[in-house]
């Protein structure tokens, strides 16, 4: 046997190993006590956060949205480095003939799709959504221009830079918002900003100052991949 397999062996036995005592430690399904479920419900009522999943991700487990912001951080930087720009920008629309009435919607959808995502950002921490799903949103509503047959639009109105530089100084933001937690309450990331009052938009801590970083990061990111994937898509097109 190579040593290769070996390796690879004696890895997958250790990763069993790890669910198996794992899943040997879940509660039992519906059973009144869960242990997660139990520290979720106090911390979101201490940090006035009413939606308790915005609490858990960015107050119970900020550290771990950062590594999934990093992420979303290298794809881009990855797509980027691997898909070079062409030299200019390609003379076609690429959507072929469009229907006046999808064209219609989409234009008239657009401002209504960019309103929903800064609303599903900024009230994150109150009602069900966030940083992440508002800003796939955002995204997506820039993205209407073309749906509506008009590239020429979404290229002159995307701004394309901008996005750059606002994807890394959020994911920046954010650490410098964990740092902030380090020196002043002791641990990265820790919630130390003033909680205001339950329900009310200026509240819950670093909570929304870290959902409303997500949302710049996410919304400035796809619109960048999507910006290179639809230039080389529209030039092999041609």
């Amino acid at each position: 046997m190579r040593t290769r397999d070996v390796v690879g062996a004696a890895g997958l036995a250790g990763v069993a190993a790890l669910f198996a005592a794992a899943f040997a430690r879940m509660p039992v399904a519906g059973a009144a006590g869960h242990v997660y479920r139990d520290l979720v419900l106090p911390m979101g009522f201490r940090e006035v956060t009413p939606n308790l999943v915005s609490s858990v991700n960015f107050d119970l487990r900020a550290l771990d949205t950062l590594g999934e912001e990093t992420i979303v951080a290298a794809a881009v930087v990855g797509t980027l480095a691997l898909l070079q720009p062409p030299e200019k920008e390609p003379d076609t629309d690429g959507t072929g003939y469009v229907l006046p009435a999808v064209k219609l919607a989409g234009f008239l959808l657009l401002p209504v799709s960019v309103l929903l995502g800064i609303d599903i950002v900024v009230h994150g921490h109150l009602t069900p959504g966030g940083g992440f799903q508002g800003g796939v949103v955002l995204a997506t509503g820039w993205h209407l221009l073309y749906l509506s047959g008009s590239y020429r639009a979404l290229a002159r109105l995307r701004p394309i830079d901008w996005c750059e530089y606002a994807e890394a100084t959020a994911t920046g933001l954010y650490v410098v918002t964990g740092l902030l937690g380090l020196a002043v309450g002791g641990s990265f990331l820790a919630n130390v900003l003033p909680l205001g009052e339950f329900g009310s938009l200026l509240s819950s801590g670093t909570v929304p100052v870290l959902s409303v970083l997500i949302g710049i990061e996410v919304a400035a990111g796809f619109v960048v991949l999507l910006s290179r994937f639809f230039v080389h898509g529209l030039e092999e097109d041609k």
